[in-house]
């Protein structure tokens, strides 16, 4: 039986570890359901759907095929810099995390949805694409390479939201993030994403002006929920 339903959790501002710690429990949980309902079918029984919103403190975060000579910093430049640093179970290369960046971690069971990571991805890219549109601005994919960016086709090309997931069971955690207000000077401490030639932007670099990160995160949750098929659970 398919559930659509989701349940949006906002995390406020919380430490990576902490966060980290409650996607792995709500991840392991989903899929030792799954497990239990194949050997014990119900179809009355559904398993759950999260969208979690959150911002970091400073952190970096380095996934499975990243690189860690992509962090720019050692331990005193780290503590110089008040950021931790932490290899992860997520795909892709090193990724900034701070104040003013709006993450979201969707920790979804795809047999709900669709079962393919190909475009779980594409989706979850569109609905930072359509929200970005939102603020009359065109973004769009860098062919080989995830997440969201601006003038791809060009010497300007910047990136504007990283992705990275982890998929067991057709189960995801981690997710996006999306740099509304963040610290650029941040970016300048690793080699993002694994790409040392393309720029990295903000929303509010790119319109001139600070934006309310509540304001993005509901515009963001409202086109992940349309695209998806998803129900609010009140």
């Amino acid at each position: 039986m398919k559930n659509k339903k989701v349940t949006v959790l906002d995390w406020g501002l919380i430490d990576y570890k902490e966060a980290w710690d409650k996607q792995e429990a709500l991840f392991a949980d989903t899929i030792k359901l799954k497990i239990n309902l194949r050997e014990h079918p119900d179809e009355s029984a559904i398993t759950p759907n999260y969208l979690i919103f959150c911002q970091h403190p400073h952190v970096y975060t380095l996934g499975k095929s990243g690189k860690p000579e992509n962090l720019l910093l050692d331990d005193a430049g780290l503590k110089e810099k008040n950021a931790v640093y932490y290899p992860i179970n997520r795909g892709g290369d090193i990724t900034y995390h701070g104040p003013g960046q709006l993450v979201c971690y969707p920790i979804l069971d795809l047999d709900n949805f669709f079962t393919d990571i190909h475009l779980y991805l594409r989706t979850l890219e569109e609905a930072v694409i359509l929200t970005l549109a939102d603020y009359g601005l065109q973004a769009g994919r860098y062919e080989g390479y995830t997440g969201v960016w601006f003038d791809s086709d060009n010497a300007r090309a910047r990136k504007i939201s990283a992705m990275g997931v982890r998929c067991s069971r057709w189960v995801t955690m981690h997710g996006l993030a999306l740099n509304v207000n963040a610290d650029l000077n941040y970016f300048n401490n690793i080699v993002a994403c694994g790409i040392s030639d393309k720029a990295v932007t903000t929303l509010q670099k790119e319109l001139g002006k600070p934006i309310d990160m509540n304001e993005v995160q509901l515009k963001l949750q409202q086109h992940i929920v349309t695209l998806f098929g998803m129900e609010l659970i009140a």
